[in-house]
């Protein structure tokens, strides 16, 4: 990704923070945040029906440039990867939604386009019986589903709970914050924030000097819900930010599950009404989950990695299959984002046919979410 591109996607998101839909449509049509702020001068021959409070911020563009340079140098300086929409590295999943972020700013080592990638929230104020819930969906889920990104929201309760349990078993884990990535709330996370940097990530879509204000966490669901293929509601009360996580994971058609709990515990009452009202799918355990989800080759793959996959010396390979050897064999360690550039294959396609590959003994995957072929 160019300079000039980030800078101008970074431009644009600030003056245009409230208005993604419409940046978005802009952004389709013309390709390129470098190509929208090219064509500010006629870009209503482009789209006719944009507003004029748009098309009054668009003419407002230089003025922000300076911000943009300066947080594209805070970046560079810390570490941190800003995706633009169009970036291969951008979640994929996230990118299918209207309202996605035009940009998002990343700090860590995960894949975040892995093969399977679920969210795990619920209420801050999370009880021993949410706890325990937990830590035995991730335990017995690591022992079904090896590679899983698990992604949350670094809050107090159930979503720390969810990082910390995550880590222990050696699943990855991001993220997804209300301010940008020079500040950290609340800040009594820290120590299990920087383990995440290194087996994980952190993902923003706000610029540094932003404040963790109550909306941010609002408009944060979007980008957990959006960049899963599940949200998993441990524990919520009748009204809570993971119940608007679990109606944004609907209206983006993913998949939404709930524990129950005891009548009347109170915060067991939103997830008692997400399965009341269909709503939500009622689990019990990891295993419920991955039926539901139908991911049990994962568990297949598992059960035959633990028993030893002996490596066909002279496999038979698909022509697919043959188109990711050969990739491999240009530049191994790769991750699936370039491999789906460097084969031009669709993301399902390669994520099922390296699955095969992996059974074959072909390639295996590495820490990072890395594809490494055998010789």
């Amino acid at each position: 990704m160019s300079e000039k591109e980030i800078l101008a996607a970074l431009a644009l998101t600030r003056i245009n923070y409230f208005h993604l839909a419409g940046i978005r449509q802009l952004y389709e049509a013309l390709g390129s945040a470098t190509a929208i702020v090219e064509n500010i001068p006629n870009i209503r021959d482009i789209i006719p029906d944009i507003s004029s409070k748009m098309m009054e911020g668009l003419r407002d563009v230089n003025t922000v440039m300076p911000r943009a340079e300066a947080e594209l140098t805070y970046c560079q300086q810390h570490g941190i990867q800003p995706l633009v929409l169009n970036d291969p590295l951008y979640p994929h999943r996230l990118r299918e939604c209207d309202d996605a972020p035009l940009v998002l700013f990343y700090k860590g080592t995960a894949d975040l386009n892995q093969q399977r990638v679920i969210n795990i929230v619920g209420t801050r104020h999370c009880t021993v019986y949410g706890q325990d819930l937990v830590h035995r969906f991730i335990k017995d889920l690591k022992s079904m589903c090896p590679r899983v990104l698990i992604v949350s929201g670094m809050a107090y309760g159930v979503d720390i709970c969810a990082h910390r349990n995550a880590l222990q078993q050696g699943y990855e884990t991001v993220a997804v914050l209300a301010h940008g990535l020079d500040d950290l709330y609340p800040p009594r996370h820290r120590e299990t924030a920087n383990q995440m940097i290194h087996q994980g990530g952190l993902l923003t879509e706000h610029f540094t000097q932003t404040n963790a204000d109550k909306i941010n966490f609002v408009r944060r669901n979007r980008i957990v819900a959006g960049m899963s293929d599940a949200a998993i509601i441990v524990e919520s009360a009748s009204k809570g930010g993971s119940l608007i996580t679990a109606r944004l994971s609907r209206e983006y058609n993913r998949d939404t599950f709930a524990f129950p709990g005891a009548v009347g515990a109170p915060y067991s009452e939103g997830c008692n009404h997400l399965i009341r009202d269909n709503q939500a799918g009622l689990i019990t355990s990891a295993e419920d989950f991955v039926k539901a989800m139908g991911w049990q080759d994962d568990a297949q793959l598992q059960e035959a990695q633990q028993q030893g996959i002996e490596r066909q010396l002279f496999p038979q390979l698909s022509e697919t299959e043959a188109r990711i050897v050969a990739a491999l064999q240009q530049q191994n360690d790769q991750q699936i984002n370039m491999l789906t550039v460097r084969t031009n294959l669709p993301i399902a396609k390669l994520t099922s046919t390296l699955f095969e590959l992996e059974m074959k003994g072909v390639v295996k995957t590495l820490a990072g979410g890395m594809y490494h072929l055998l010789t």
